[in-house]
């Protein structure tokens, strides 16, 4: 066994190794798969089989690879892309969190979000960003 890991360590020496686009490839290769299971057309199949292995060589190719700053920029790039999008999946976790004490609503003026207790009825909300009141029904 050590001497498995010892010629893997000296394979992998000086390469890129995994990181975040790496991983997020790794998922879609094995949502790809996952899906695969499911088809049943010959053809499609095939199309499908074809996509998920040029995604594992993609990955496969991104770990082994040499070319440290170009993996490097691809990551970065990648990461920017995923950066726009985060804040809006966090509050979406957020609310699957508080569903049970707590409810969300959108300022008409401004477009905040606001997380208010659960209170059955119409109520007057002031919202926090630019002080306006507005309308809230919430209903159970």
């Amino acid at each position: 066994m050590y001497r498995f890991l010892s010629r893997l360590r000296t394979l992998l020496y000086g390469r890129n190794g995994i990181d975040a686009l790496g991983k997020f490839s790794f998922a879609v290769y094995l949502i790809v798969a996952f899906i695969n299971i499911f088809v049943r057309n010959v053809n499609v199949k095939a199309i499908i089989f074809t996509i998920q292995w040029l995604i594992l060589l993609i990955v496969i190719f991104r770990i082994l690879s040499k070319n440290i700053p170009a993996r490097r920029r691809e990551n970065e790039s990648f990461e920017k892309m995923v950066y726009k999008y985060k804040p809006a999946f966090s509050l979406l976790g957020e609310r699957v969190k508080n569903i049970r004490t707590k409810r969300y609503r959108t300022c008409p003026n401004c477009k905040a979000v606001s997380r208010l207790p659960i209170k059955r009825g119409k109520h007057f909300v002031k919202c926090p960003k630019c002080n306006i009141p507005f309308k809230v029904y919430i209903i159970i």
